[in-house]
């Protein structure tokens, strides 16, 4: 009986791990990315600009027209299928019908970038039923910088349809993703002073704590390593004074001179009066 379990627990791990792996090839747990899109002309300059998006990849951002007469919302995705729609990159959405119109999929992509935007470009969506002689609507959307939000609200700004041709819905994204890196200002000096005073205050405070809880040191001796830096400023100090000092030192004895003074000649002294007086 026991064999016969096991068997049963092995056979059912075996058709879990079969299970995900046919749903991995199945695209179910597939990661979404910027690769994703199509580019119209495949450039790196272009896949770069894309990238910046990355964190964008995979959300669903919608807006309401409220400018125009028409009730329509409008669905964006980057690099994925907008409102579920296969292939769509922004869909419009009639409230009323809950129609679904293409403006624009994202396997036909154009990205131009700056230093703090991105301009997104959906073409080839569902072709118009009476304006710009029947084209093929097509999506803009300006992505700007804005580091206050890791990704805003989408907006519409307006359908310019009112011309032959070059037709195309224009729409306004923030995300803090398509911002320039800001360069640290900080000099490789001034990095090694702030590394520096940061281990002298870590040095300083653990020794303190150490001198003061574990050894029970008081007074000037809970300094760490007191006694080592009295001795090194006495010696720092004899250095400078041997060094900057214009004093004039003492010489040993042993090497100082005989005084000159002491070499001279005594004065014979006159000691006449010592002389017996004659009579």
């Amino acid at each position: 009986m026991k064999v016969f379990s096991s068997c049963r627990g092995i056979s059912f791990l075996v058709w879990i791990v079969a299970f995900q792996l046919v749903l991995c090839v199945s695209g179910v747990y597939s990661v979404k990315s910027t690769k994703d899109c199509t580019l119209i002309s495949e450039s790196p300059l272009q896949r770069k600009v894309l990238e910046r998006l990355e964190p964008l990849v995979g959300k669903n951002f919608t807006a309401e027209d409220k400018a125009s007469n028409e009730s329509y919302t409008y669905v964006f995705q980057l690099c994925g299928d907008a409102g579920g729609v296969h292939d769509a990159g922004l869909i419009q959405v009639e409230k009323k019908t809950q129609k679904q119109t293409v403006i624009g999929k994202y396997t036909n992509t154009q990205a131009i970038g700056g230093s703090d935007w991105v301009m997104l470009i959906y073409k080839n969506g569902e072709k118009y039923d009476s304006h710009c002689n029947q084209e093929n609507r097509k999506a803009i959307i300006m992505i700007s910088c804005d580091r206050n939000v890791k990704a805003g609200t989408l907006e519409v700004i307006l359908e310019d349809r009112e011309k032959d041709n070059d037709c195309f819905y224009l729409f306004e994204l923030d995300a803090s993703s398509v911002c320039p890196v800001i360069e640290s200002k900080l000099s490789t000096g001034s990095i090694i002073l702030i590394i520096g005073f940061s281990l002298l205050a870590v040095y300083l405070v653990g020794g303190f704590l150490y001198q003061r809880v574990i050894v029970g040191a008081k007074g000037v001796e809970q300094f760490p390593n007191y006694a080592f830096w009295v001795e090194f400023g006495n010696l720092a100090a004899d250095g400078c004074d041997f060094v900057c000092r214009s004093h004039k030192r003492e010489e040993s004895p042993a090497y100082r001179g005989v005084a000159t003074d002491n070499l001279q000649e005594e004065p014979e002294e006159r000691d006449d009066h010592l002389l017996p007086i004659e009579k």
